[in-house]
């Protein structure tokens, strides 16, 4: 088992909970079409950084990025395309996981029947142009979290948490053994912890109890 099957039963919440969230990618980057609610994409970052209005460097990353790989560009363009449905479709035939960009997407209707994950801003008919070159394997920032090459990328409709890949083992285990001691857990014993830690933070706030409540 690879570094980043392991992850695939970590949701992108238990993993916020143990990395905090400077891990997350902010709320405007998400699904561009709606994933079967189990649905969760696991797999080492290949960053791309693509100059405003250019997609040059994403398309070059198809035929470089490993199989299983998830493409994460840096690119912040929101009046063109970074891609459409045939790089989509190439993407796909080649195994790449999916493609996470600060940026847009076209042709949505031919991604969605595709069925290939685009986590981006949004969507725009305007393609890019081609002419930009930039090194690939870079760190980039996308979503207002910096990705290096090989960081695990986790996504799925909760949104997208980036685990750097030196500390994958140590947040592995860390969120692994909060989802035992979650499901050790029943609603009663949490409802009471967490009442009591809410009070607990009412009184340290100087909470008074209206007459009335």
């Amino acid at each position: 088992m690879s570094s980043s099957d392991a992850f695939k039963n970590l949701s992108p919440t238990t993993l916020a909970d143990v990395l905090g969230g400077g891990q997350v990618m902010d709320s405007g980057i998400r699904p561009q079409w709606s994933f079967p609610s189990l649905t969760r994409v696991v797999g080492p970052a290949f960053t791309v950084r693509c100059a405003p209005g250019d997609n040059l460097m994403l398309h070059a990353a198809l035929y470089r990025a490993e199989p299983g790989s998830v493409i994460v560009v840096e690119s912040g363009d929101l009046r063109s395309a970074l891609a459409g449905g045939n790089v989509c479709a190439i993407a796909e035939r080649r195994g790449i996981a999916a493609f996470v960009l600060d940026g847009l997407i076209r042709d949505l209707a031919e991604v969605r029947a595709l069925g290939f994950p685009v986590f981006a801003r949004g969507v725009i008919p305007c393609a890019g142009a081609k002419a930009a070159v930039a090194p690939l394997g870079q760190p980039v920032q996308c979503g207002g979290v910096a990705v290096h090459p090989g960081d695990i990328v986790v996504a799925d409709e909760e949104g997208i948490v980036v685990v750097p890949h030196a500390d994958a083992d140590a947040v592995r285990q860390a969120a692994q053994a909060k989802l035992v001691a979650e499901a050790d857990l029943s609603l009663d014993a949490w409802e009471q912890d967490h009442r009591a830690a809410v009070d607990q933070a009412l009184r340290a706030g100087g909470f008074e109890e209206s007459p009335h409540a």
